[in-house]
Formats: structure tokens, C-alpha cells, sequence
């Protein structure tokens, strides 16, 4: 992919920096799995988002009439051990930057960079470390008022960035499509291949390779694979049990490939068929679900779409003899959280809980065109809970879309993937 796309990003965000503004983001680092032994790299995606660089260390500056970045150097040695860095020269060169330097250089032009500069952006948290030398670099800086220097007196976070990566353009709404289409391929391979006496991790690795095999980075997140009762354990990621013939299968997994990913969940029975109790708790998620889809609209309310579930899914509690009382009752008393904790959507795109704000002001955010949401319902029944009837014990079920807001006309971008009981089970005959 040519490299004017993130030139593009790159001049949108110096357009919203003011004079004495200046914003620098970070790189990824390699992190250590174990003694000298490093974690498979993953780009920090506010970096990888301005700058397309898939590589650690780097430091982007942007002010509104500069930019500069700082690259490893390159080192013949290194480079033999671990691979060709991109150097500084083509780096500048790739993304039109005015300067380029080994971040070898970095402190020795840090006073350059935030001298007389009065606000800095900077996402902090990440990296203490790092955070305590600027800001110590700054109070330095500081003190040298008297020869008419001084740094930045105002912090903030460059949430301008997250704002613009909330809405999703062509070119990433095909990335996000690619990565659907992988993600599909492997639910179904789960659909068709599990069988009784296998085991949570051998479909983690079938859902794996086929992401690796497609082109993809592999999950964007860890794959979750419970069968039976490990399905009311909403982010169990053990996977390490057996699939028992009459229990059900929730598999949240999604594909990422070019920095963005997938985020599906899917449920399907160990042997043929449903239960009569599994299909009557996944006909009422499934509902829910559907109607959340359809109403992931222009001008909703996030916390509408949520609502909304919540009371399908009461409502749906109510007709299985779970929940008694009248519909009010039971949402003014919020007693449905102990059937349905969390929450029915999410922000998706690089990051699989990506970035974006749901309120504002104390009132909740509408959507908007371009955005990207998850619409994943869940019920989950404890199975040591002894107040649940017997039938129901156990039983897990999440339903789960990615869906594209444009206009009235809601696209789900993971509507390829069976979720109907019939296309389901005929996938298991």
C-alpha cells in the first residue's frame, strides 16, 4: 500500500495543531516473553495509524508547520540478527517529513523539539518511565526562563487522534471487510471439523492457521473457545478442556490483517443438534442481537442499542420462566445482570476495543457514519447457581456482529458467518 495515505493523516492532524502545539507519539517497543526470549511484535496502533511503519523505537514529532521522525539506526550487524530497519532517510522520504534522526539523537534534540513550545500531546500511562524523562526533561526546561526559553506549561492527551480514527474511510472499511472474510473462514472450519472427544485448543489452532494461512497478523485478541460451562466465563481463554457430545461451543475469535481486526463470536453444538433448552436461551440472545443490528443507526444512541437488548433479552427471561415480575420491575432492579453483565457494543477497528468516547457531557454519544460497533448480547447461566432451573445450568451464549454505520442502512460487516440455528446445525450433519 502506497504510503500518501498516512502523508494524508499525517497533514490532517498538523492541521489541527496550533502554534506552540507540538505532538509526539511512540512507537511499540519489543516486549520480553521470557528471559531474552521477545513476544511476536505488534505496532502501537496510534503509530502504525500515522506513520504505516512496522517497526519498534520509533518517535513521530508534528507540529503545525513541522514533522519529523526518529528510527533506529541502521546497523549492519543488528540488522543480521533481527532484519533491515527502515533507516531514517527512507523513512523521511516514504512519509515527506522535513527531518529524520537515529533515535540515538533523541535526548540531544528534545530541547529543540519542546523549547517555547506551550502544550504538549502525549498519550500518558503507557510507558512511566518514559513519561517521567519528559516530564522532567520539561521542568528543566523551565527553569531556563531567564535566557527567554520554556517548555510546555500544558499536557494533554491528543485525543483529536482517536477522533479521527473513530470514523473509518473506504480503505479501512475494506481492511476491516478482508479481515471479516478471514475471520468467517475460520468460524466455519470450527463449525464443520469439531467433534466430540477434541479439545478447546486444537480449535484455537484451527482458527490460527487459517488466519495465518489467509495472510493475517492471527487473532487480534485471544482467542476464546469454551465449551459447556466455560461458557459462562466471559473471557476464559484456557481453552484447555474437552468437547463433550451435548454441549454447546462459544468461540469469540477475529482475524487481524493490516492492523485492523474482526470480532465475532459464534456458538454451535458439540455433536448435531441443539437442546431444546440450548436452542431456547440462543433464540432469545439471537433476537436480541438482531433487533441491536437493525438499529444501529445515524443519530442512535449508544446506549439505546443497549437498552434495547437488555429488554429483549428480560423479556425473553421471562417467557423461559427465568425472571418473574413485570417488565419495569426487573429493569428498574437490574436483577437481568446476573444473567447479562456487560455491555452490548463497542467501538472496533485497529484495536479490537478500539478507541472512541460513548459519552459526553454525562449524556451518551450518538452514532455516527463511518463508525464501526460490535453488537454481541449475551446470556450466561451459572451453573453452581442453584435459583436457576436445573435445565438451564451451564449454559453460555453470546452472539456477535460487526456492523458499519451508514445512514439508516446498518451493514454487518460478519453477516457471512452462520448464526441461524438451521445453517448451524446443517453445517454439523
Amino acid at each position: 500500500m502506497t504510503h500518501s495515505i498516512y502523508r494524508d493523516r499525517i497533514t490532517e492532524v498538523q492541521k489541527k495543531l496550533k502554534d506552540g502545539e507540538v505532538l509526539i507519539v511512540f512507537a511499540a517497543s519489543h516486549l520480553i516473553r521470557n528471559r531474552d526470549v521477545e513476544y511476536k511484535f505488534r505496532q502501537d496502533s496510534d503509530y502504525y495509524y500515522l506513520t504505516g511503519l512496522d517497526e519498534a523505537e520509533g518517535i513521530l514529532i508534528l507540529k503545525n508547520s513541522y514533522k519529523s521522525i526518529f528510527m533506529l539506526p541502521k546497523d549492519k550487524e543488528k540488522e543480521i540478527w533481527t532484519g533491515i530497519r527502515v533507516g531514517k532517510e527512507k523513512a523521511k522520504s516514504l512519509l515527506a517529513l522535513d527531518e529524520s534522526f537515529d533515535t540515538n539523537e533523541w535526548e540531544s534534540k528534545l530541547d529543540e523539539i519542546l523549547v517555547n513550545q506551550h502544550t504538549l500531546y502525549h498519550f500518558f500511562g503507557r510507558d512511566l518511565v518514559r513519561d517521567s524523562k519528559l516530564i522532567q526533561w520539561i521542568y528543566s526546561l523551565n527553569q531556563r526562563s531567564r535566557e527567554g526559553k520554556f517548555g510546555p506549561r500544558r499536557i494533554e492527551s491528543p485525543d483529536f487522534l482517536h477522533w479521527m480514527r473513530m470514523f473509518k474511510t473506504p480503505f479501512e472499511i475494506s481492511a476491516l471487510q478482508e479481515s471479516a472474510r478471514i475471520t468467517a473462514l475460520g468460524h466455519e472450519r470450527l463449525m464443520i471439523e469439531s467433534k466430540p472427544g477434541m479439545f478447546e485448543y486444537e480449535l484455537e489452532a484451527i482458527l490460527e492457521s487459517e488466519y495465518l494461512k489467509q495472510g493475517a497478523w492471527g487473532g487480534g485478541y485471544g482467542h476464546i473457545v469454551a465449551t459447556g460451562r466455560n461458557a459462562t466465563i466471559l473471557h476464559y481463554t484456557s481453552n484447555n478442556c474437552q468437547l463433550k457430545e451435548g454441549e454447546l461451543v462459544l468461540v469469540d475469535s477475529g482475524a487481524e490483517k493490516g492492523y485492523y481486526t474482526a470480532d465475532v463470536t459464534r456458538n454451535f453444538p458439540v455433536g448435531k443438534k441443539f437442546s431444546p433448552e440450548q436452542k431456547a436461551v440462543y433464540e432469545v440472545v439471537l433476537n436480541a442481537q438482531k433487533e441491536a443490528v437493525l438499529h444501529t443507526r445515524e443519530g442512535v444512541e449508544f446506549v439505546a442499542i443497549h437498552n434495547q437488548a437488555v429488554k429483549t433479552l428480560c423479556e425473553g427471561l421471562k417467557d423461559l420462566g427465568v425472571l418473574e415480575g413485570s417488565l419495569d420491575s426487573i429493569l428498574e432492579q437490574g436483577i437481568f445482570k446476573k444473567y447479562y453483565m456487560h455491555r452490548t457494543s463497542h467501538y472496533l477497528g485497529m484495536d479490537v476495543h478500539d478507541v472512541g468516547t460513548y459519552y459526553q457531557s454525562g449524556s451518551s454519544k450518538k452514532l455516527e457514519n463511518g463508525q464501526v460497533i460490535t453488537i454481541e448480547p449475551g446470556l450466561y447461566f451459572d451453573p453452581e447457581d442453584l435459583e436457576i432451573p436445573e435445565r438451564f445450568r451451564g449454559i453460555g451464549i453470546r452472539i456477535e456482529d460487526d456492523v458499519l454505520v451508514q445512514g439508516q442502512n446498518p451493514l454487518n460487516l460478519t453477516e457471512m458467518i452462520p448464526k441461524e440455528i438451521g445453517e448451524i446445525e446443517s453445517r454439523k450433519n
